[in-house]
């Protein structure tokens, strides 16, 4: 087998890295010089570098990108690729963007899964993270050996999409989790607690969170940029208010907690991760949660 990586960004660089320590790997980004020059993987300069790769892992930003690269113009990576050659998305896109895309890719002859991940840098620089996988599931076993050099959970979910659209759905409640914090904790402040003593208390207590683990204590800090850009993961609330529209189910909590980082968007606050909410709720009570801050108002 011969690997092939497209997309070396926060996720996709460790990840691709990971894979180069067991098997050989070709791969591109738009960027040059993300790898050193003698690193396995091997970056190239182009998408036509590819063909010779009988299985290829994308981990690219938004379902537009994703369909740029595999069908833009006439440079398209799918456009070039032999017949039988395995596509695995590990990009976190839209479900019914998934779901059209394997089928425009059945019909060139390519095989395609969804395997979106979870667990953020840290997790996929340690190869720790949870792959979600949606597709031929005796084609998703002969991958394993690859997967798990990125990922130490894997879990087959279904059919095409399966995947995505469970992702999605973890992505969904921690959105959720961090409009809830995002919310609260500043009336903390209001009210004369102190931050430190109120994340201790969150952390070790029924509040706690996978995002109240990760996030307080660098919002106590003023850090806002450890996670995943708000901008570009606003993404999956699209696409959890599309499934409610499509499928006609109320989600009253998801609709709260999508008006507070839209609220955040608003206020240009989409480069920073999902804990920057907190800013939105911060600037309404005149209050920082922050170590600095001591409980006292701004």
């Amino acid at each position: 087998m011969k690997y092939g990586f497209v997309g070396l960004g926060q996720m996709g660089k460790p990840m691709a890295i990971n894979l180069g320590k067991s098997f050989d790997v070709i791969a591109y980004d738009r960027r040059p010089g993300v790898l050193p020059d003698d690193a396995n993987p091997r970056q190239v300069g182009s998408l036509s570098d590819l063909p010779e790769c009988t299985h290829i892992f994308l981990s690219l930003p938004s379902s537009k990108v994703l369909e740029n690269v595999l069908f833009g113009d006439e440079n398209g990576l799918a456009s070039v690729l032999k017949p039988g050659t395995v596509i695995i998305d590990t990009s976190t896109v839209e479900y019914n963007a998934t779901v059209d895309i394997g089928s425009r890719l059945d019909d060139m002859g390519l095989r395609f899964l969804d395997a979106p991940v979870s667990g953020m840098q840290k997790r996929a620089e340690d190869g720790t993270l949870t792959m979600m996988v949606g597709g031929d599931a005796a084609l998703a076993r002969t991958l394993e050996p690859a997967m798990r050099t990125m990922a130490n959970k894997i879990l087959y979910m279904g059919p095409r999409g399966a995947g995505q659209l469970t992702k999605l759905i973890n992505q969904l409640l921690f959105d959720i989790n961090m409009a809830a914090l995002a919310e609260i904790l500043p009336v903390s402040v209001k009210l004369g607690l102190n931050p430190e003593q109120v994340t201790d208390v969150i952390n070790s207590g029924t509040g706690r969170s996978y995002a109240s683990e990760f996030f307080l204590p660098n919002i106590l800090e003023g850090i806002f940029d450890q996670g995943y850009p708000m901008g570009q993961a606003y993404k999956d609330l699209i696409s959890g208010a599309e499934l409610g529209a499509r499928h006609s189910i109320p989600m009253p909590v998801l609709g709260a907690a999508t008006a507070t980082y839209q609220r955040a968007l608003l206020e240009g606050l989409g480069d920073q991760d999902k804990g920057a909410m907190v800013k939105v709720f911060e600037t309404l009570l005149s209050v920082t949660f922050r170590k600095s801050a001591e409980g006292e108002k701004t």
